[in-house]
């Protein structure tokens, strides 16, 4: 799938509304950006961690949406620092602050891009290691686009989808090469099966996230994965999921 969305929405007060009647259970992550007329980005980025985080189990921090023009410029060392620093004592402020809906410590994940070089990605795990956030999802979508057969593959956006998996799992083992176990990493990008799973966590991923496949196989689809993952596992003579994190480094 190519999607150039972007971050429209009704902004982070009508989120807040939907959230506070939310009556289902399960995790609830926020993911956060700036807005594309921002004139103070970090500001945005704190503005919607103090306004969303109180109503949510886990903040994403998303610089590399490329459907945003110059997000994917807070990857680089200064002005990630600077974000990442931010976000840190956005969350301090509201841990000092009244009572949250749910809970206390809001951990803080940072997802970057696919389409980074060796140097983009020393700089990135020198500011998370130094910064105090919690985790990094790899990937968010790609620009580059590899040999498609849709007569659409030239348009503009983010690809998504199989296309993904390998250049998203690869920028995944070297951050895991990179951060060893110094934060909790998600793997995200082209996951369609059990083994897919698998791939990441070998890569070095603790959990796994997943998007285009549900668009086309359902919900269904995260049972079957759970399954053929723990075929995988068993296959292979790992007792537990965590034996198998980071072995294909």
């Amino acid at each position: 799938v190519i999607n150039r969305m972007g971050f429209n929405n009704g902004g982070s007060a009508e989120a807040a509304d939907n959230l506070k009647r939310r009556r289902g259970e399960g995790i609830v992550g926020i993911n956060i950006g700036a807005n594309k007329d921002s004139t103070d980005r970090i500001v945005d980025y704190a503005r919607g961690f103090a306004a969303l985080a109180p109503l949510a189990d886990y903040v994403t921090v998303n610089v590399s949406s490329p459907n945003t023009p110059g997000l994917r410029g807070l990857q680089n060392r200064e002005e990630l620092t600077r974000l990442l620093d931010a976000m840190v004592e956005a969350r301090t402020n509201l841990s000092d602050g009244a009572p949250l809906a749910r809970g206390g410590h809001k951990p803080i994940l940072l997802k970057i891009a696919p389409d980074l070089d060796a140097h983009a990605l020393d700089e990135i795990a020198d500011v998370v290691r130094a910064s105090g956030i919690e985790g990094l999802i790899v990937s968010n979508t790609t620009i580059a686009r590899p040999p498609l057969k849709s007569a659409h593959a030239g348009e503009t956006g983010g690809l998504s989808g199989r296309p993904l998996l390998a250049p998203s799992t690869l920028v995944l083992a070297q951050m895991h090469q990179r951060l060893g176990g110094a934060v909790t990493l998600i793997g995200v990008g082209g996951i369609t099966s059990g083994e897919d799973a698998y791939a990441k966590i070998r890569a070095g991923a603790s959990l796994v996230q997943l998007y285009t496949a549900l668009a086309f196989h359902g919900p269904g689809l995260v049972g079957r994965i759970k399954r053929e993952l723990l075929a995988c596992l068993a296959r292979d003579g790992f007792a537990k999921l965590t034996d198998a994190i980071g072995t294909a480094n």
